[in-house]
């Protein structure tokens, strides 16, 4: 059985996978993926534009993102769901798009992978109770340009309107975060396990980490975040409850090396789950709308008991362990989102003024297994001690246990959050371009963009719409991307695939 698919960074030979996913994703899956997203655009055009709806395709959507949901069961599911809810007699195949013209399917291509990173972001509003009319219509309205014979132009234009709407979305996400958990504030999280009984926490939600502490938190077991969970440790209402104690290992990439035998549950609350290994997956759980074959599902109810019991089952470690990150550092510091910058943005604006803050680098985005990632650790070590770096997403790993001094009392490298906190940066570019009086562009600000799935293509899309320029993209540029595509983003956006670090800095620094 063949399929086709090149949404990831990590494609097969850079084109596409065809017999088996790198991301470890079968044929048949992979088909299953294609017919619901096929059922979802029916579902746009034919089916009643409401609540019910609007969260069949937000959650079909994310479904699947990449590194979601290898069972083909509740996949089939799903599909059935989505049918019953379709009430006209219109017919759509994905796989038209990726038999048409390069051109179309690349623009195709990015409004669908835009949009599955939107649907991510809205699941995660809406879990917490918070939605955007604007935000929920364009679910229909981009599925349905998808299916149309629409222009290049036309295409053109609902791209950048995919950037637009991700703009909302975040910013939706954003408040419901904040008004829900409280603003983030600066925090140093350890990266060693105490011992005793305790549970990895993966993925990105908020709540699910929430319901896990507060079940949780009279059973004397310990909980740990890992990768995207990261940055929880910043927010008040979670960073309350004395068992959360630290994070557990790096990226999502590491994790069948990390979770190798650790006596400890592991919970996947969304996606950057791997292919599950036999030394590990008695003690792996999913929830939402991350979903593997032959692993417990916690559902809807949200009752954690079987993940607590096989905590304290395995008992975890017997004495206290020393962990580190890539670099290895112990700690690593949180909590620096738009709400904690923005509040000395004084300090930062006079420490520019005055010539101590001459730089300010944006290194960022998903992180992979693919080989070339390294470029993000290097460029961060080789960057001059009179700028500072925000950071945010997975990519972070490759050098967030670096310490890098402080300027004027600020920090050089801030963690601003998880990919979603975009938005946090984005802010935060947006108020300093007000306060020098310039646009983003003219500010002495540079993006240094690391991508691997759809969240990240929205968060570019998201750039490109605020009309921001000469981002460096990498490890290598999106496979869906035609010759004709990417020459314009490069003539408008001067968009351009990252070299060497030494090459970057020094192009950067001499403009």
């Amino acid at each position: 059985m063949n399929m086709f698919c090149f949404q990831c960074e990590q494609t097969a030979q850079g084109k596409a996978c065809t017999i088996q996913g790198v991301c470890g994703k079968k044929a048949d899956t992979s088909n299953l993926q294609d017919e619901l997203i096929s059922k979802l655009i029916e579902l746009a055009n034919c089916g009643e534009k409401n609540d019910v709806n609007t969260e069949l395709l937000i959650d079909g959507l994310f479904t699947t993102i990449t590194n979601v949901s290898f069972d083909n069961k509740s996949i089939q599911e799903y599909i059935d769901k989505v049918q019953k809810n379709i009430s006209c007699g219109s017919k759509f195949d994905i796989k038209t798009i990726w038999d048409c013209n390069e051109d179309i399917r690349s623009l195709k291509s990015l409004i669908l992978f835009g949009l599955k990173g939107i649907a991510a972001y809205a699941h995660h509003a809406r879990v917490l109770g918070y939605k955007n009319a604007d935000v929920d219509n364009f679910f229909y309205e981009s599925l349905r340009g998808i299916s149309k014979d629409l222009s290049v132009d036309e295409l053109l234009n609902l791209v950048l309107k995919t950037g637009e709407i991700n703009l909302k979305c975040m910013e939706l996400l954003d408040k419901a975060n904040t008004e829900t958990y409280g603003t983030p504030a600066p925090r140093k999280v350890t990266t060693n396990i105490e011992k005793g009984p305790f549970i990895i926490v993966t993925g990105h939600d908020l709540r699910d980490l929430s319901l896990l502490l507060e079940q949780t938190k009279d059973k004397g077991v310990n909980i740990y975040t890992h990768g995207e969970m990261l940055p929880c440790h910043a927010y008040p209402e979670l960073n309350k409850y004395t068992h959360l104690k630290g994070n557990f290992g790096t990226a999502w990439q590491n994790q069948q090396k990390e979770f190798d035998n650790v006596p400890a549950a592991i919970l996947f609350t969304t996606n950057c789950i791997m292919p599950v290994k036999e030394s590990y997956k008695d003690r792996v759980f999913t929830t939402s709308v991350v979903e593997y074959p032959d692993i417990i599902h916690i559902g809807e109810n949200k009752d954690f008991t079987p993940v607590i019991e096989k905590a304290i089952e395995l008992g975890g470690y017997r004495e206290d362990k020393k962990m580190t990150g890539i670099n290895g550092g112990d700690t690593l510091t949180v909590g620096f989102g738009h709400g904690t910058v923005l509040s000395v943005a004084d300090k930062v604006i006079e420490a520019v003024k005055s010539g101590d803050i001459k730089h300010i680098f944006l290194v960022g985005g998903c992180d992979g297994a693919k080989p070339g990632r390294n470029y993000y650790t290097d460029f961060v070590k080789q960057t001059p001690k009179d700028s500072i770096i925000l950071t945010l997403a997975c990519g972070k790993y490759r050098f967030n246990d670096l310490d890098l001094g402080e300027i004027k009392g600020i920090p050089r490298l801030l963690d601003m959050g998880q990919c979603n906190d975009a938005y946090s940066a984005i802010k935060v570019a947006v108020e300093l371009s007000k306060a020098f009086n310039c646009s983003v562009n003219e500010l002495p600000l540079s993006l240094v963009l690391s991508w691997y799935e759809q969240k990240a293509v929205c968060i570019l899309l998201t750039l490109l719409y605020l009309g921001i320029e000469n981002i460096k993209l990498g490890p290598t540029l999106p496979a869906f991307v035609s010759s004709n595509v990417l020459n314009i983003l490069i003539e408008k956006y001067k968009i351009k695939p990252v070299r060497t670090p030494e090459e970057d800095i020094k192009e950067i620094l001499n403009k």
